[in-house]
């Protein structure tokens, strides 16, 4: 790699847990640092569709793209549908769907929202969850919706792959 060519990561992207990313929505720049990634998937959760460098860069390189955040007759910013963390939750647990990245446009209250309900559907406390979630949004930005959504999550709502494949963060039973 030479001196010209830095990696860059998306903004708000994070580490959450093996194989798992959060962020907001990468633009050119931040490509070179996803390719280190690996990713085989990214859920997208913001109801617009992804910017053109990264859609070109997805095709390229045939990573799964989950299109999660529209909403019939929704507004951009409307809270995220329960069928959608649903569905969103779905795709992050499936271990074939690893490495991957969850990111909407600033990967603040969307993706935080999912985060969130995957904290919980862990066995987090609500208190520790919702404490991740204010990391990314800041106290002057939270979104009250987005935090009943998270308390009151049906983790019951997700299907969850069979024991043996489970990914090791999800302690179960």
């Amino acid at each position: 790699m030479s001196q010209f060519n830095k990696l860059v990561p998306p903004p708000n992207f994070c580490q959450v847990e093996e194989g798992l990313f959060r962020s907001g929505q990468p633009t050119g720049i931040n490509l070179s640092f996803l390719s280190e990634l690996k990713l085989k998937a990214i859920v997208w959760l913001a109801v617009e569709e992804p910017n053109e460098a990264l859609l070109g860069w997805v095709d390229d390189r045939d990573i799964k793209l989950y299109h999660l955040g529209l909403q019939e007759g929704g507004a951009p910013w409307d809270a995220i549908t329960v069928e959608s963390i649903t569905d969103a939750l779905e795709h992050i647990i499936n271990p074939e769907n690893f490495p991957i990245l969850v990111c909407c446009a600033m990967g603040r209250h969307r993706t935080g929202t999912v985060i969130g309900c995957l904290r919980r559907l862990q066995g987090w406390n609500l208190s520790s969850t919702l404490e991740e979630y204010r990391r990314f949004t800041g106290s002057r930005r939270n979104r009250l919706e987005n935090e009943l959504r998270i308390e009151y999550f049906d983790t019951a709502l997700v299907k969850l792959p069979a024991k043996e494949v489970r990914p090791s963060w999800l302690w179960l039973d």
